[in-house]
C-alpha cells in the first residue's frame, strides 16, 4: 500500500511541525515519517522557519500549523496568540523572501467571524471578531495574512496568498483532548465516562478530506497564477450539515458503540450556533463535498472501529477511504 503523496498527486512533500502531541497519532500509525520529509520544529522559532524555507525552496505551501483547541486558549492565551498570529507572521515572512514560493494557502477557522448567533451562514464579507482567546487569535492571524497579501508579498517575491475558513472537521486518527469525536472514541473503547458540555451547541461537521480537497484546489489555482482565488473562502458541508453536539454523539453511537455519557456544565464561554455559507467556494471553485452528515460520521466510526479491531489493517483502511472519496468526486464533481 503506497501512502506517498508524490505518487498520487505528483508532488514532493515536506512537512514542518511539532512532534506528535498524543501517544496515538497518525504520523506514527501511518508511517508518515517514511513518506514525507519532516522537519520537527516550532513555527514560533523564526530562525528554524527561515532555515526550512531556505533549504526546501518550496513552490507552494499549505499553512495548517496552529494552536487549535478552544479550551487551551483559555488556559494558555499567550501560547495561543503567539502560535497563531506570530507563527503565521514567521511563516509568511520566510516565504515572501524565498524566490521559489509562488503561493500560500493559509487555514484559519469558521470561528473567526464576529458570531451573532445568526440562523444563516456567515459570508466572507461579514465582520470578523473574537470573544474568546482562540477566536481572537485567529482574527489576529487573518490581519497578518491580509497585511502580507496587500503590502508585504508584493515587496517580496510577489507570491499569491489565499486563506480558507473551515467548519469542524472529523475523521479517523484524531486523538486530541477536548474534541467530541476523540473524547467519544476514548470512552467507547475503554468504558470510561464521556462528559458532554453544551449538548445543544450547533456546529458544522464535515469530513477532513473534504477540506483537504478544497485546500488542494486552491493551491493548484495559485500555482497557475489565478489571482482571483487570492481571497478568503468558507468551506462547509454541502448538505446543510450543521448539527447539534447531541446529534453527532447519537450518530456515532448508531454507527459504532454506546458510551457512558454524563452531562456537565461548560467552564468557559462558547458560541451556541455557528454556520457558514460556502456558496463562494461552490461557485468559484466548483467544490462540492460528496459526503452528507450521516456518511461523514459513518466513515469516521468505521475508521476507529477498524483501528481498535485490527491495527495492522489501518493503513489499508485509510487508503481505501481516500480512494473511495476520490471515486465519489469523479462521479459527483467536476473538480
Amino acid at each position: 500500500m503506497d501512502m506517498h503523496l508524490a505518487n498520487t498527486i505528483g508532488a514532493n512533500v515536506y512537512g514542518l511541525a511539532l512532534p506528535p502531541q498524543t501517544s496515538l497519532n497518525l504520523y506514527e500509525i501511518l508511517g508518515v515519517e517514511d513518506t514525507v520529509e519532516s522537519w520537527i520544529c516550532d513555527i514560533c522559532d523564526k530562525g528554524a522557519v527561515d532555515k526550512f524555507f531556505a533549504e526546501v525552496q518550496p513552490n507552494i505551501f499549505i499553512h495548517l500549523a496552529a494552536q487549535p483547541i478552544v479550551s487551551v486558549g483559555y488556559d494558555d492565551p499567550h501560547r495561543t496568540f503567539n502560535t497563531n498570529a506570530m507563527g503565521t507572521l514567521n511563516v509568511l515572512e520566510a516565504s515572501r523572501n524565498t524566490a521559489s514560493v509562488r503561493g500560500a494557502v493559509c487555514i484559519t477557522t469558521d470561528k473567526v467571524y464576529e458570531n451573532k448567533e445568526w440562523a444563516w451562514g456567515y459570508r466572507e464579507t461579514d465582520p470578523l471578531g473574537g470573544k474568546d482567546p482562540y477566536s481572537a487569535s485567529k482574527f489576529a492571524t487573518e490581519m497578518v495574512i491580509h497585511t502580507y497579501q496587500e503590502s508585504l508579498a508584493p515587496r517580496g517575491n510577489g507570491m499569491l496568498i489565499t486563506f480558507a475558513r473551515g467548519g469542524n472537521i472529523i475523521g479517523g486518527g484524531d486523538w486530541a483532548e477536548n474534541r467530541i469525536v476523540p473524547d467519544f472514541v476514548r470512552a467507547a473503547s475503554t468504558g470510561d465516562t464521556l462528559e458532554l458540555r453544551n449538548l445543544n451547541a450547533t456546529r458544522l461537521w464535515q469530513r477532513v478530506i473534504a477540506l483537504v480537497h478544497g485546500y488542494l484546489v486552491l493551491g493548484s489555482k495559485l500555482l497557475q497564477g489565478e489571482t482571483s482565488v487570492a481571497t478568503a473562502r468558507n468551506f462547509g458541508p454541502s448538505d446543510n450539515g450543521e448539527r447539534e453536539v447531541g446529534d453527532l454523539v447519537k450518530s456515532l453511537q448508531d454507527h459504532w458503540a454506546n458510551a457512558d455519557i454524563r452531562f456537565g456544565e461548560g467552564t468557559y464561554k462558547e458560541s451556541h450556533f455557528l454556520n457558514l455559507s460556502s456558496e463562494k467556494a461552490r461557485k468559484t471553485l466548483d467544490w462540492h463535498p460528496p459526503l452528507d452528515f450521516d456518511k461523514t460520521v459513518k466513515w469516521t466510526a468505521n475508521w476507529y472501529r477498524s483501528f481498535y479491531k485490527d491495527l495492522s489493517s489501518i493503513k489499508n483502511v485509510t487508503q481505501q477511504q481516500l480512494n473511495d472519496y476520490r471515486s465519489l468526486l469523479k462521479n459527483d464533481c467536476k473538480v
